[in-house]
């Protein structure tokens, strides 16, 4: 499987490689196709970088308006075509946030104590750590094609339907497996 995996990620890599390249040339067609297959990566972006979900969607707007108008800027020999787009969203958001009005830079030093520290306090690490281990542990309780779905499908961002085009199965088995490895994992988690 991991084989496997590595060849629909290149595949897909080529695919969207493939799509930049007649967005560049006008096609909005390829412009559609890139959006539904590259959107939940790129709104993630965005989302882990803005304070607010509004605010993420419209940047995640604003990224494919200069896609549309720069996607010819895309050069396939400095980094892939996902990373190209990734960084596009990021600098977007990046470029948002520093427009917006930040109330932190705008108060005096004396506010400073009661500002709250955003990074995680040991004990939500040692959680954090002890939930992973556990997770890890119930996934290694799946089959692999299993566990490669559930990878894919939340870790990937990818739709059910191209997980199911992907692999060659109904749309409604490949919801079933997920569906029943999600409740497996849930069982697993709980106990």
């Amino acid at each position: 499987m991991p084989e496997a995996d590595h060849l629909q990620r290149s595949e897909h890599a080529v695919e969207v490689a493939h799509l930049l390249a007649e967005v560049a040339n006008g096609s909005r067609d390829a412009f559609e196709r890139l959006y539904q297959r590259t959107s939940s990566k790129l709104f993630g972006v965005c989302l882990r970088l803005m304070p607010d979900r509004a605010e993420a969607e419209d940047v995640l707007q604003e990224v494919y308006v200069g896609i549309w108008h720069k996607a010819g800027q895309f050069d396939p020999a400095r980094a892939s075509a996902i990373t190209w787009l990734a960084m596009v969203a990021r600098n977007k958001a990046i470029d948002r946030l520093r427009a917006m009005p930040s109330v932190n830079r705008q108060s005096s030093v004396d506010v400073a104590e009661s500002i709250a520290d955003p990074s995680a306090s040991p004990l939500q690490n040692a959680e954090a750590w002890n939930d992973r281990t556990r997770l890890d542990r119930c996934m290694q309780q799946l089959d692999e094609q299993r566990r490669g779905l559930i990878r894919t499908a939340f870790f990937e961002g990818i739709t059910y339907e191209e997980i199911a085009q992907r692999i060659g199965s109904p749309l409604g088995t490949v919801k079933s497996w997920i569906r029943r490895s999600l409740l497996q994992l849930r069982a697993c988690l709980e106990s």
